[in-house]
């Protein structure tokens, strides 16, 4: 889930109470809230739907709407010593909100990205509090790897390259799927989400129907906060798929994942995130042109963390370092890089940034990759 400007629209109050040290990262309050259906807790929502007459119609005013622009100046992307002019980078129509006092829904639809329309990504609908606890279950779709660390709130260009990686023909990642997020949040502090998706993908659907197989892949993730600086966390993930290939009969590749996550926020200037995940696939081919197949095949990631802000919520500036490691028996899905990161704000939804990643993926050919732009949202 992104900021959203129509939020603080709404309630009339400063992107700096969800967000920290910059839109779209969340803190703890930003994170509570869209936890809670994209409500304040400790306040009575503003009165937005028209009067019908019918208790059971919510039809609501006006539609919460915002865009989203980015714009860069890029330099050396894949080594090749070239300067690219990349604005717009990638500009979003994104809407959410409630639709009565426990159904929300939230969507956002690429009207550019990198020179594409990729459509739909983040979309579904939530009903909060079931059963009159913090139990909630959103049905759409949605990141695999939200309930870890979202890739969509990062502050940085460079990804979290452990979610994305690819092995072999796989469909499987920790990237967009289609389904079902369950959330159950206890007095105690522990967080428990499952996951049930397709496994692969938010591709186009064949004959209306998505899922290319019989098989459904299941997260389970469990957290634990441990006073206000500390939250402890860990994921397994199991699942199967069907591998085509014209030549050959199909296999089945069977996926486990695990993994543990920290993050640490000793003060509001300082925050910490790392990510460790170990992969095992069965079996995958190569690519679509290699009919010999991979088996057991084993896939390391981690990622780290560090951000500065120096005056919490209120900074006008902030650094960000940023490790990535993938090391796999599948050599294509090899990555490793360092990212420093700087952003300063013009205005709290208007922000600058510039951005330095050394790429040593091949130790014989390290990459610097640089960039300049703009992050706004209105």
């Amino acid at each position: 889930m992104q900021a959203i400007p129509a939020f603080a629209r709404k309630y009339r109050l400063s992107c700096t109470t969800c967000h920290a040290p910059a839109a779209p990262a969340l803190k703890p309050y930003g994170d509570d809230f869209a936890g809670n259906g994209f409500r304040l807790e400790d306040e009575q929502s503003p009165r937005y739907y028209t009067e019908t007459g019918d208790t059971k119609l919510s039809l609501i005013r006006e539609l919460p709407v915002s865009v989203r622009l980015e714009g860069f100046v890029n330099y050396n992307l894949a080594g090749n010593e070239k300067t690219d002019f990349a604005a717009p980078y990638l500009m979003k129509f994104m809407s959410g909100g409630e639709i009565s006092e426990k159904l929300s829904y939230y969507f956002y639809f690429y009207f550019s990205e990198r020179g594409e329309v990729a459509g739909v990504e983040d979309a579904f609908l939530m009903y909060n509090n079931l059963f009159g606890i913090d139990f909630d279950i959103a049905l759409g779709q949605f990141q695999v790897s939200d309930p870890l660390f979202k890739r969509e709130l990062r502050l940085s260009l460079e990804d979290y390259v452990l979610y994305t990686s690819q092995i072999g023909t796989s469909g499987i990642a920790m990237t967009y799927d289609k389904g079902v997020m369950l959330t159950l949040g206890l007095e105690s502090g522990t967080g428990i989400t499952v996951e049930i998706v397709n496994g692969n993908g938010i591709g186009e659907a064949r004959n209306r129907v998505f899922d290319k197989d019989k098989y459904k892949n299941v997260l389970a993730k469990v957290s634990q906060g441990i006073g206000d600086v500390l939250t402890v966390g860990a994921f397994v993930f199991t699942g199967k798929e069907e591998l085509v290939h014209a030549a050959v009969s199909d296999i089945v590749n069977e996926v486990f994942m695990w993994g543990p996550d920290v993050s640490f926020t000793p003060t509001d200037k300082w925050t910490l995130n790392a990510q460790y995940l170990h992969r095992n696939d069965s079996e995958v081919f190569r690519n679509m042109s290699n009919t010999q197949t991979m088996s057991d095949i084993t896939t390391d990631g981690a990622m780290a963390e560090l951000i500065f802000s120096p005056k919490g919520d209120q900074s006008d500036w902030y650094l960000l370092g940023l490790y990535n490691w993938v090391e796999s028996d599948f050599n294509m899905a090899d990555y490793q890089s360092v990212t420093f990161h700087a952003g300063y704000l013009l205005r709290r939804n208007v922000r600058l940034a510039a951005e330095y990643t050394l790429d040593f993926t091949h130790s014989d050919n390290t990459v610097n990759k640089l960039s300049f732009g703009f992050i706004s949202a209105f």
